[in-house]
């Protein structure tokens, strides 16, 4: 019987991927525990190289020497929000092209869950993005302190953030609405705890003193389509002929809360939305809606968590504004003369009846 030698595998280490791609150890350490420090080029070339060898990194020993793990914490105010959807896209590829991964968490509109998960998230992670937080701004400072912290959809100061152009969006709506004839507005307002809930409401009334149109507040209600059934019933007691609401989740619901009432869009009420979520042009009649960046503001927030991470200084004197546009559908139109008041010839149906036919719903930031 012949002895057949045991054959040792050995490892495949940096030093093999280094000689192979022709660079220093340490720059093929930076390639894989800071993509952002590496030449796009030598970076390719190293991942070839180790591709081509076997080469994986260990990630638990590459947190253990560099206290780090390649890990960052999404929080959002509620995932069931199509909000979200492009917003986490948009974080994700940022994580990804940056070697990180998303843990994402979700608040469900509560700020004690959401302080209650970051206790437990933030050993565990490299940095948080905030996304529609109702912290109030000196718990998310605190967390800042222990961690990198970026905040989306909301200001606070001395922690960086990435917000749209709430004042923008608002003037946008006010005068589109003016140009179509109207004259009283109305705003089906959202969470008292959002931040772009307040900035919302503050710009559209500026810009509808200016135009000299009058604008009453109403609400708040829970930002989703029961949320916008409630803002129904409260606009047939306070007319108008045109609504704005703090999102496309409560415009879709004041639809059809409105519709039930036995009033016409927009016929009879002109409706504008924030946010431009996919439902928005599919629903009937299309709605005409404040349009933001949501994949933009995802990607923007992760990429400035990760220069900090990575030892970038933070941006501390303002936020990042992004641009919104207004996107016009068929839910304004030119105001009817001869149908004035929201309240005039309404049929009540009760809100009970209304929830009652309606089997979705979903929160906002």
């Amino acid at each position: 019987m012949t002895d057949h030698p045991t054959l040792e595998v050995r490892a495949v280490t940096i030093y093999d991927v280094a000689r192979a791609a022709g660079v220093a150890p340490s720059t093929v350490s930076r390639a894989f525990s800071r993509p952002g420090r590496v030449n796009a080029a030598t970076a390719e070339r190293i991942r070839a190289a180790a591709g081509e060898l076997g080469y994986r990194t260990n990630p638990l020993a590459r947190a253990l020497s560099t206290a780090r793990t390649q890990m960052i914490a999404l929080m959002v105010s509620d995932v069931g929000n199509p909000f979200y959807a492009e917003v986490i896209r948009g974080a994700q590829s940022a994580a990804s092209a940056g070697g990180s991964t998303i843990l994402l968490a979700d608040a469900q509109e509560s700020g004690r869950r959401e302080r209650a998960a970051l206790e437990r998230l933030l050993p565990t992670v490299d940095g948080v993005v905030l996304a529609g937080t109702r912290m109030a701004d000196s718990a998310i400072r605190m967390i800042a302190k222990q961690k990198p912290v970026v905040v989306l959809n909301r200001a606070v100061v001395d922690v960086p953030s990435v917000v749209t152009d709430n004042a923008r969006g608002a003037r946008l709506a006010v005068e589109h609405l003016a140009g179509l004839g109207h004259e009283s507005l109305a705003y089906a307002a959202g969470p008292e705890a959002s931040w772009a809930d307040g900035k919302r409401w503050q710009s559209l009334r500026d810009a509808a003193g200016e135009l000299d149109l009058r604008i009453r507040r109403l609400g708040p209600f829970s930002p989703d389509l029961h949320g916008g059934l409630r803002a129904a019933d409260a606009l047939v007691g306070q007319p108008a002929t045109a609504v704005v609401t703090y999102n496309d989740q409560m415009a879709i619901g004041l639809v059809r809360g409105l519709t039930a009432l036995g009033r016409r869009v927009p016929h009879d009420v002109s409706v504008v939305g924030f946010d431009n979520i996919d439902a928005a042009g599919l629903v009937t009649p299309g709605l005409t809606t404040v349009a933001a960046p949501l994949r933009v503001e995802g990607r923007s927030a992760v990429e400035h968590l990760l220069a900090m991470i990575g030892g970038g200084a933070p941006r501390l004197e303002r936020s990042m504004v992004l641009p919104v546009r207004l996107v016009v559908r068929e839910s304004t139109a030119q105001r009817s003369r001869n149908n004035t008041s929201p309240a005039s010839g309404t049929t009540n149906v009760s809100p009970s009846a209304r929830n009652a036919s309606m089997s979705t719903s979903a929160g906002s930031r």
